[in-house]
């Protein structure tokens, strides 16, 4: 397991390779390439898209509307909300907490928080927040039907406790 397929990857609010600064409701396209030992995204224009290396196999791409950040939320944010915890494990890269994550990632998909993105990987998750355009790449656990519930549960009991 690598350290940075954790890493939480903001949405760039300019193009990688020309710098033009995107403008509200333009697509663009991020990808994502393998690089070392993790993953280097790039958002990309449609003319820099057209125009890039077709040798570099992308690990994942899709095709995104620009959208500008969204203000920062008034009040206080709940921490033991589905997509609080999420972060919370990202950031701290337990590896026992892999089961935890995909649970929470599909609840978070199933809410339209998550979307889900292609990858050349089956081995590998990769999702987009909806709000923010930040992608988060996360371990497939394969989990059969039968743990599950079990996997359930724990999240259930992280998000009552707070943790």
């Amino acid at each position: 397991m690598m350290q940075s397929d954790w890493d939480i990857k903001s949405r760039a609010h300019a193009c990688s390779r020309t710098g033009r600064e995107f403008s509200e409701g333009e697509f663009f396209y991020t990808m994502l390439v393998r690089e070392g030992e993790g993953f280097r995204r790039e958002d990309l224009c449609e003319e820099a898209w057209r125009e890039r290396n077709d040798n570099i196999e992308p690990f994942s791409f899709w095709r995104s509307k620009y959208e500008p950040p969204a203000p920062p939320p008034q009040g206080p944010i709940a921490k033991n909300d589905a997509e609080g915890l999420l972060r919370k494990l990202i950031e701290e890269n337990d590896p026992s907490r892999v089961n935890p994550r995909y649970i929470l990632a599909l609840m978070l998909e199933r809410k339209r928080v998550l979307r889900p993105m292609e990858s050349s990987d089956a081995d590998m998750l990769v999702y987009e927040f909806a709000g923010t355009g930040e992608t988060i790449v996360l371990e497939n656990p394969r989990l059969g039907f039968d743990r599950i519930p079990d996997v359930q549960l724990e999240v259930a009991e992280m998000l009552g406790s707070g943790m």
